[in-house]
């Protein structure tokens, strides 16, 4: 079995400015900063596929259609109830939620589960895990604003070890106008 999901990956010029501040959140509230090489944001997470699936998968997330789009990741946001710290965008283009809504619909007629496909769609880029219990932070730092420009999506598998998620790209889509 492979433990699977589809994410936007973004370029080290994001990815290295977010993990600064990853890092930066930590010192202050504590928790576990994630790395810059495991920064994303997921848009349909699968689980456990066969590895005999893994093909179908490919084909199937090659059939979505969807233009590329600019994102301005300039808000950090705090979940409660995961002890999660991300960032975001406050107008997240409507692209966006579109590339995720089409990439599930895709993989639900192929016959995969989508991990919470029946919520509505929340995109972040997770920056902080585990925050300390019941001292959640009472106000956020702005973040200085970093343009993004989404051009392909990304199938990734994810293995777990003591160390954390280590994360492998297998197979990369572009987005066409």
């Amino acid at each position: 079995m492979a433990r699977v999901y589809f994410a936007l990956w973004p370029p080290a010029a994001i990815a290295e400015p977010l993990a600064g501040t990853a890092r930066s959140a930590a010192s202050q509230l504590g928790g576990k900063a994630t790395r810059p090489e495991s920064i994303h944001l997921t848009l349909a997470f699968l689980g456990a596929v066969a590895e005999s699936s893994l093909p179908l998968l490919v084909r199937t997330a090659a059939g979505v259609r969807a233009a590329p789009f600019e994102l301005q990741i300039d808000r950090l946001g705090y979940w409660s109830h995961n002890r999660l710290l991300w960032a975001g965008c406050s107008a997240p283009p409507p692209e966006l939620p579109g590339l995720a809504k089409a990439l599930q619909q895709q993989l639900g007629a192929a016959g995969f589960a989508v991990a919470d496909a029946d919520r509505p769609f929340a995109a972040h880029l997770t920056l902080l895990r585990k925050l300390p219990a019941g001292h959640p932070p009472q106000i956020l730092p702005p973040i200085a604003p970093l343009a993004w420009s989404c051009t392909s999506f990304v199938l990734v598998r994810s293995q777990l070890s003591a160390s954390g998620p280590e994360y492998k790209i297998l197979a990369e889509f572009p987005l066409v106008p």
